[in-house]
């Protein structure tokens, strides 16, 4: 199990830029689906994007192209670069894990799940 803490959350202008980060802690060995999700107030928890073990990413189309995610393996530390921000992405971002293999799609998959870092963007 993986213990996951987020960080980088923050208020800002619509069109600017935000860096999340996600540390992960425990048993980082083995081959995770990485992902952030997103819950604005009254409505679904929305995948942003997933990073594959082998590097491999995928986007939901509200935010390809603007949002990019990474890993540094070295640090067990995953991150979501956020630019061009719109008043629509104000959302509370959550980090999780799913062993073994998890969908952008599919919220249920993820097993283990940080406590969130909430992101305001102002119009």
């Amino acid at each position: 199990e993986l213990q996951l803490v987020e960080s980088g959350g923050g208020s800002v202008q619509s069109g600017g830029s935000l860096l999340l980060s996600c540390e992960a802690s425990g048993n980082t060995y083995g081959k995770y689906t990485l992902a952030w999700f997103r819950q604005a107030p009254g409505k679904k928890r929305e995948g942003v994007a997933t990073i594959e073990s082998d590097g491999n990413t995928l986007y939901a189309d509200s935010v390809k192209g603007r949002f990019t995610i990474t890993e540094d393996t070295s640090k067990n530390i995953m991150y979501l670069k956020m630019n061009s921000l719109k008043p629509e992405d104000t959302a509370m971002y959550r980090c999780a894990a799913a062993p073994y293999g998890g969908s952008l799609f599919a919220s249920g998959g993820f097993r283990d799940w940080g406590q969130g870092t909430q992101v305001t963007v102002a119009s």
